[in-house]
């Protein structure tokens, strides 16, 4: 079960999809107010993210699942430890952090929560982010598409969550689960210094990607797929 970045959609997973199908059932869900999936009227909150999750493996008569996310989707992955760890059967993270936002982080997302709210986020939400989610920026224009057609009030709900999401260094440390951290080696937004961080809190392995950025699987995809295939298929 992946978990798709911000602020894109599960055509993030599209790239490695294939591959991954062909040994795991592959479940790539929409997260609240991306892609296919409702906002509806919750408090913006991972927790809430979390619980719709853990409501669709019991729609889908799935008692245990290894979850996993790149970036906000790491979030969640940590969301769903905290509220259902009996549900979780392994960890991947990828290009995400343990540490809840600094104050200048938080700050930094609740104005871009409002202005999406005020103007909606073309151009300028892309314009910001691009240069540092991605190292090679030719799937810029893909990935500049598929976060255009998000709405602004998904974006705003988003960052606000995450602005308030808990420090998850405790809950990991606390990890009795095989986990994997895979991370790009130029992510401009996540130094691979929290990869490592990640790799120590849960005991597990860690996989950087030369010359990949915040999203290894649409930078990289056979990269992300030669990390994470062993892994999945060695459970």
């Amino acid at each position: 079960m992946l978990f798709h970045a911000f602020p894109l959609d599960s055509r993030m997973w599209d790239g490695v999809r294939a591959e991954l199908s062909a040994h795991v059932h592959l479940i790539t869900p929409d997260q609240r107010g991306f892609g296919r999936a409702p906002l509806g009227s919750a408090e913006p909150s991972l927790e809430v993210v979390a619980a719709d999750m853990v409501a669709l493996l019991d729609t889908l008569g799935i008692e245990r699942a290894v979850v996993g996310g790149c970036s906000m989707g790491g979030y969640v992955a940590m969301a769903m430890l905290r509220a259902a760890p009996e549900r979780v059967a392994g960890l991947l993270l990828v290009d995400t952090k343990a540490p809840a936002d600094t104050p200048e982080a938080r700050t930094n997302r609740l104005a871009v929560a409002d202005r999406a709210e005020r103007e909606g986020i073309a151009p300028w939400l892309a314009d910001t982010m691009l240069p540092n989610l991605l190292a090679d920026q030719s799937a810029a224009g893909l990935v500049r598409g598929w976060m255009e057609e998000q709405p602004g009030e998904s974006v705003a709900w988003a960052q606000r969550a995450m602005a308030a999401r808990p420090d998850s260094v405790e809950t990991l440390r606390a990890l009795d689960l095989n986990a994997l951290v895979v991370h790009g080696e130029a992510d401009g937004l996540m130094p691979a210094a929290l990869g490592e961080q990640l790799a120590e809190l849960t005991a597990g392995e860690l996989v950087v990607l030369p010359g990949v950025g915040h999203l290894p699987p649409i930078e990289s995809p056979k990269a992300f797929t030669a990390a994470v295939l062993p892994w999945l298929t060695a459970r």
